[in-house]
């Protein structure tokens, strides 16, 4: 069997997540209007299988929802140039720490970013 590969993923949000939620703009105070809110996540499936999920609130069989709300609410599309040109990772604690590390490292070049 195939092992699991997680992979690091970027939507872009609305703008109006940064005039509407206060705990986007609180995380974000560097952002300066210019460049455009994102969400950074990884996952075992497709960025675009992933997308959909979030889109849709998407909840597995034991009734959790694995959407994030600030997605569903304020996701347009997936920015593959953002996230393409980065390897998948084979464990899911190295994709987390990546996940951090790319959120921050898009905030520092001036997007407003939300990651979990």
């Amino acid at each position: 069997m195939a092992k699991t590969l997680y992979t690091i993923y970027v939507i872009e949000l609305s703008k109006r997540v940064y005039t509407k939620n206060a705990k986007f703009r609180n995380a974000n105070p560097q952002f300066n209007g210019v460049l455009e809110c994102l969400y950074v996540g990884m996952t075992s499936k497709t960025p675009k299988e992933r997308f959909l999920q979030h889109k849709t609130g998407y909840r597995n069989k034991n009734g959790y929802k694995l959407s994030a709300n600030i997605v569903e609410k304020y996701g347009t599309y997936l920015r593959p140039s953002l996230y393409n040109h980065i390897d998948p990772f084979v464990t899911r604690a190295e994709a987390l720490k990546a996940e951090e590390q790319i959120a921050l490292e898009l905030r520092r070049e001036g997007y407003a970013v939300w990651y979990n």
